[in-house]
């Protein structure tokens, strides 16, 4: 079986021999990968994946090196993590789906495979040695400063034709939304260990508004409101300031939020397959093809190959998660992806109280609520690897609660 270990005494190895910045550049890396075709590969999108798999591998292998050197564990057996045994599932079966897959390369489906697995198998080697308090938070940290250098890249170039930050065809707004959304609330998490996470929040939400991304920034607001309920930590006036200081960038965004609308409505963002109604006929086509393979989809990496174009749109992903699923894997996987969630809900809501619990909770809800109306074209909304760091957290209660920065 499986296993995850976990220091029981001393350390085995002098922590001076492990570099302590290699989880916050693997944080940093799963977050700012999304704009590297962007900067270097826009000739050559192929040789941007290409390289984009060479580096996930090759922290695969640093990751492994990093753990390498404790020798003093408690067997703990991963697969008592409910859970990390659905994430896995996930993994198994859509390596399985590419015996099927109507994928046009068989080769390209492997390698995204691998690329997704092998953000899963870093992070648990990473939890596994003797220091799991310092590599989750460095994996955080990490995230935060890599939404940070990818805001920088997206303020720093040319605005869509439809006022939003990011490029349409190698760094979509909707992407730049999921991402920074997610690193906003992990930012408010890390707030209390130094005012520089605090800032950093704030810079990234004016950044998540900015995208114009609809989607994220409802599911961000809603899930932001739950969470700011749940923390007990946080004191009513603070509350109350973040809502007037989100007031107020509202405010002061208004004429560029009414320029936006009267595009969108318009002219649909360019393109009138990407409107909420053209949207619900990319949701009919797709539902229509799969049924055609109902049960075990159309496989890996199929959608962007079997979808015809909507005129100038070619979508690469069903802008729902679940009909995501249901088109490449089927019921099959509608239950796995279902069942990942639910039972990281369950993990979760019966976790004690904390701040940590109440960050897993909030994520969940902005990926649940982002799933409605856009997705990811490999695994799910809610990142595997971020799954996976906060389901060992929690299985662990005193992993990072109380390590300060």
């Amino acid at each position: 079986m499986p296993i995850l270990t976990f220091p029981i005494e001393s350390r085995a190895v002098n922590s001076l021999d492990r570099p302590r910045f290699f989880p916050s550049i693997v944080g940093f890396y799963f977050v700012f990968r999304a704009g590297l075709t962007f900067l270097f590969f826009q000739a050559d999108p192929v040789t941007g994946t290409v390289v984009n798999i060479a580096i996930d591998l090759t922290l695969l292998y640093g990751a492994v090196l990093y753990s390498a050197q404790d020798q003093t564990y408690i067997r703990h057996p991963l697969l008592q993590i409910t859970p990390i045994r659905w994430i896995g599932a996930l993994l198994a079966f859509s390596l399985i789906s590419v015996l099927w897959t109507g994928a046009q390369s068989l080769v390209a489906a492997l390698a995204y495979w691998m690329g997704m697995a092998a953000d899963v198998v870093i992070v648990l080697q990473l939890l596994r040695h003797s220091e799991p308090e310092p590599c989750a938070q460095g994996l955080m940290k990490g995230t935060v400063w890599g939404a940070v250098a990818l805001s920088l890249v997206a303020w720093c170039a040319p605005a869509t034709p439809d006022l939003r930050l990011g490029n349409d065809a190698f760094l979509h707004p909707n992407t730049l939304g999921l991402e920074i959304g997610i690193a906003t609330l992990i930012a408010q998490y890390l707030a209390h260990r130094g005012a520089r996470w605090k800032w950093l929040g704030i810079a990234l939400a004016i950044t998540l508004l900015r995208t114009l991304s609809k989607t994220a920034i409802i599911a961000f607001v809603i899930a932001e409101c739950w969470y700011l309920v749940q923390n007990k930590q946080m004191s009513r006036k603070i509350k109350l300031r973040i809502g007037a200081a989100a007031l107020l960038v509202v405010a002061c965004s208004w004429s560029l939020l009414a320029s936006y609308m009267d595009v969108y409505n318009n002219t649909g963002s360019g393109n009138q397959a990407e409107t909420l109604t053209g949207r619900t006929v990319l949701w009919a086509v797709a539902f229509s093809m799969g049924m055609e393979k109902p049960w075990f989809g159309h496989g890996l990496y199929s959608f962007k190959t079997l979808i015809p174009a909507f005129g100038a749109f070619e979508p690469v992903h069903a802008h729902n998660e679940l009909l995501q699923q249901f088109f490449e894997f089927g019921v099959a996987g509608v239950v796995i992806a279902a069942g990942v969630y639910w039972f990281f809900y369950r993990q979760a809501s019966r976790a004690p109280a904390s701040e940590l619990r109440a960050l897993a909770l909030a994520l969940l809800l902005f990926s649940l609520l982002h799933g409605v109306t856009d997705t990811v074209p490999f695994g799910l909304s809610y990142p595997l690897w971020l799954l996976t760091v906060l389901s060992l957290c929690l299985a662990q209660p005193a992993t990072i609660e109380g390590r300060s920065s």
